[in-house]
């Protein structure tokens, strides 16, 4: 059998990290990363720690965070002792006449079986007929949401911009597939994508698997439509709110998250928190703002934040939270400060002299 520990050490050392360098970007002690790998499990409080840190540490490697579970039960199976009662118990020997007399019985059965065939065959014509087929069903999505279990072939039909666009379950396998009017497209259980459906460079469609068994055809997949309001997702609109010249003592304390793009579109602001914090966001220039949000936040929770020109985020340990930008069918990771910093930063477009639009990160304070 694959050995759990030499799974992560070999991972870690072809990607050439160390344990210090791990611990510090998850947050796992070095203790435990140790322990992971040489498969000392003692040193945790619980089972519950042992399950998530190596779901934060196969992660973090680009492992099967579901193979790597399956090796660590295994080995816990393997390490329970038998029990004492079970190694005591004496082996049952069945009375020599048993045998021959459930042989005797299986034969009777079987021919009684067979007589039975026989007769119904003779008495009743057998017609073959397929097997029932389930028709497709067609649906309108005539709101901005939908949740709907969708089996095989089953389509969607989505209104944008007057045009009318289909979007087809076309097979339920290792993942879910769908057809769009950009390509085919996969997903697993409780993944999300975004769709363009008019090839205007701005999604459209965001699509949740929300339900879905593997291999399982006849049990369809549970997914989530969000469709966004096209008269507020425009990049017309858009660019209209974003500042044309930013001065260069405005964007001394910036980072580029996504480069220049010939328009500035919609994105999601996704956070894992690893540690507990107070957390606070505003929605910056739109119509559907909700003023300042905020809540406490502790170890485990995830928290997804869409916009379409900027957010305002303060955070009161920096290292607390995972954070990454996803926007354009793609996610970038976002650094925003160190450990038990206090920091309060803007993630928004801005448009540079030659007309093109950056996703930046720019710090406005910080403490500790």
């Amino acid at each position: 059998m694959e050995s759990l520990g030499e799974k992560l050490k070999t991972a870690r050392n072809e990607k050439g990290l160390s344990l210090d360098q791990i611990s510090r970007e998850t947050n796992i002690s070095i203790r435990f990363l140790e322990a992971l790998e040489t498969e000392n499990f003692a040193v945790f409080p619980g089972e519950p720690y042992v399950i998530g840190f190596l779901k934060n540490y196969g992660t973090y490697l680009d492992l099967d965070v579901q193979k790597v579970i399956s090796l660590y039960r295994a080995l816990r199976i393997q390490e329970q002792p038998v029990p004492v009662e079970q190694l005591l118990k004496r082996s049952y020997k069945p009375p020599k006449w048993l045998l021959p007399f459930f042989i005797i019985l299986i034969l009777l059965g079987a021919a009684g079986f067979g007589i039975y065939k026989l007769i119904l065959h003779r008495q009743n014509t057998v017609v073959q007929t397929e097997p029932e087929t389930r028709t497709p069903s067609e649906y309108i999505m005539e709101s901005n949401t939908m949740e709907r279990r969708l089996y095989k072939n089953d389509t969607v039909l989505i209104t944008v911009d007057n045009e009318v666009y289909k979007l087809e379950l076309y097979n339920l396998g290792e993942t879910v597939t769908l057809r769009t009017p950009g390509g085919p497209r996969s997903l697993d259980l409780g993944q999300d994508i975004t769709l363009d459906l008019n090839n205007d460079g701005i999604p459209e469609l965001r699509i949740t698997v929300a339900d879905f068994a593997k291999n399982k055809p006849e049990m369809g997949a549970q997914l989530h439509l969000i469709l966004t309001d096209s008269d507020v997702y425009t990049g017309t609109e858009i660019a209209q709110s974003i500042t044309t010249s930013i001065p260069a003592a405005s964007t001394a304390n910036s980072t580029t998250i996504i480069p220049g793009t010939i328009s500035a579109y919609p994105f999601t602001l996704q956070i894992n928190f690893l540690g507990y914090c107070m957390f606070r966001w505003e929605i910056l220039n739109e119509r559907d703002r909700r003023g300042t949000n905020q809540r406490y936040f502790q170890r485990t929770d995830q928290l997804e934040i869409q916009a379409q020109n900027g957010i305002r985020v303060w955070v009161s340990n920096a290292q607390a939270a995972r954070f990454q930008v996803i926007g354009g069918g793609r996610s970038y990771p976002v650094e925003i400060g160190s450990s038990g910093e206090v920091v309060v930063t803007d993630i928004r477009w801005v448009r540079d002299d030659e007309n093109r639009y950056r996703l930046i990160l720019l710090r406005l304070e910080t403490g500790s």
